[in-house]
């Protein structure tokens, strides 16, 4: 593709996103932006998190990972279904029992004020760097295939893509997302149907066929009992899974918050199942991408290899303006479909749990106390973005750090465990030295595991982060209730 062709399908994607905005908006109440007034229809929430769950990493990386790890991803799939059946029994219940707008509120009455500003603060500082290494990886490969053709700067381009964002989310937040996260689903999922059926054509596999085909590349292999040393040992991925699901969705802000914005509690069951369901088919759909992508490189010598592959097939033209046309918009969605609920629920979140401005002021300072906090957000987001690319520079490190900001979702596993399944109260001051501590000891077992157990523990190093918190929580008990 043209470079001029990729520029204007941006412009016409950020048109469409902005009539979302100019017909979601309404009077731009805190009652609109943090909640959506509570009237979201559950089938237009369920549809929109697909892309919100999938996010850049998904889309460029996954079909990448199947050379070297086969299907064993989807073994953390299986135990998400497990995970989502805990958000909607019993964390969903919870909340909406409770009536929240930031679902760690429900720390402030269990434990206290501590306990409170550490789960907040341990979201926001995951959600921040996380996000941000997301819109970074999907960033960096548009300044690849457009930015750097027109000699358009990096720190440009991240500047008017996050003011963008800002500019559809400031007056309505979550009321916004929750339809923009629709049509973004909807360009990652077409992007991925078509190119599936044209790489098929392609390699001339048809429908009947196809599941022997993609049997006998030998690529295929989705449960692994051999080795429980390695990291893709079943029980692993499949209790890590299970674990991820219910730390980054339901006790996630930025998840939850569209959960929070259905009219009842059954309609955000109904919502959380059927998104269960879809969500599973799509990454099984984007692994046998992964497969078609691999196979297609192998036979046209195209020397591309994991988060380069997709791209590099995608956008050469060889299979047709079609598919370079969707990968560039299924990208972009990609980008900004998680972007845009963190931006909103970074500034629900600061303005709520950090500031409590519903507390302290009236409707008027509240409104506009959270606008500049939404400016601030999307300041710092920009800040980090800069520099991943400028200070940092070495992806490894940057990858240490995006999968450290993981870590910080095992103090929020272990405070909502001890509180959901004890009755027990804690020292809440101690909380915040637990919630540093459980992490670092985590890095530092992990990265020596090998050597002293001679065991690997891959995503598995979320539940060693909660129980260490939960067993820290234990430690601080009050010995009177």
């Amino acid at each position: 593709m043209q470079p001029y062709q990729i520029l204007l399908l941006i412009a016409a994607y950020f048109g469409v996103l902005f009539l979302i905005s100019f017909f979601s908006s309404r009077a731009g109440t805190n009652a609109e932006f943090f909640r959506a007034n509570r009237q979201s229809p559950w089938y237009i929430v369920a549809f929109g998190m697909i892309g919100a769950s999938l996010s850049g990493v998904t889309f460029i990386s996954l079909p990448g990972t199947v050379t070297t790890d086969s299907f064993s991803y989807f073994q953390v799939v299986l135990g998400y279904t497990v995970g989502y059946a805990v958000i909607g029994l019993v964390l969903l219940p919870l909340y909406y029992r409770l009536n929240l707008t930031s679902i760690y509120s429900y720390l402030d009455s269990r434990f206290g004020k501590y306990s409170y500003k550490t789960g907040a603060s341990f979201f926001l500082l995951s959600r921040i760097v996380g996000s941000s290494f997301r819109l970074f990886l999907v960033a960096n490969v548009l300044q690849l295939i457009l930015f750097d053709g027109l000699g358009i700067p990096y720190y440009a381009t991240v500047t008017v893509t996050i003011f963008l964002i800002w500019l559809y989310t400031f007056r309505s937040g979550i009321k916004t997302v929750v339809w923009t996260d629709t049509l973004q689903t909807l360009f990652m999922l077409l992007a991925l149907g078509v190119t599936l059926v044209v790489l098929s054509e392609e390699l001339g596999v048809s429908g009947a066929g196809m599941i022997n085909y993609l049997s006998d590349t030998g690529l295929t292999q989705i449960f692994f009992f051999d080795d429980w040393k390695s990291s893709h040992h079943f029980i692993k991925q499949f209790v890590s899974g299970a674990f991820i699901a219910i730390v980054m969705t339901g006790l996630d802000q930025d998840m939850m918050q569209k959960n929070l914005t259905c009219r009842n509690l059954k309609d955000a069951q109904k919502n959380m199942f059927t998104f269960t369901m879809v969500l599973t088919i799509v990454n099984m759909l984007f692994l046998i991408l992964g497969v078609l992508l691999t196979q297609y490189a192998d036979l046209n010598g195209i020397d591309a290899i994991k988060d380069e592959l997709f791209p590099a097939i995608a956008t050469s033209g060889e299979l047709g303006i079609g598919v370079a046309i969707l990968f560039v918009l299924g990208l972009i969605a990609a980008a900004y479909s998680s972007a845009d609920g963190t931006l909103t629920a970074l500034t629900t979140s600061f303005s709520l749990d950090i500031l409590e401005i519903e507390k302290y002021y009236n409707e008027k300072k509240q409104i506009r106390i959270r606008k500049q906090i939404h400016i601030a957000i999307s300041i710092l987001m920009i800040l980090v973005m800069l520099i991943f690319k400028y200070a940092i520079a070495d992806k490894s490190v940057i990858n240490k750090l995006f999968e450290f900001a993981g870590y910080t979702y095992g103090p929020l596993l272990g405070l909502y465990t001890l509180g959901l399944f004890t009755d027990w109260k804690i020292k809440d001051k101690l909380v915040p030295l637990v919630a540093i501590l459980a992490p670092i000891l985590s890095y530092i077992i992990s990265i020596n595991s090998l050597n002293w157990f001679g065991f690997e523990f891959g995503f598995f190093i979320l539940i060693l982060n909660g129980a260490l918190t939960f067993l820290g929580l234990v430690l601080i008990r009050r010995e009177h209730n």
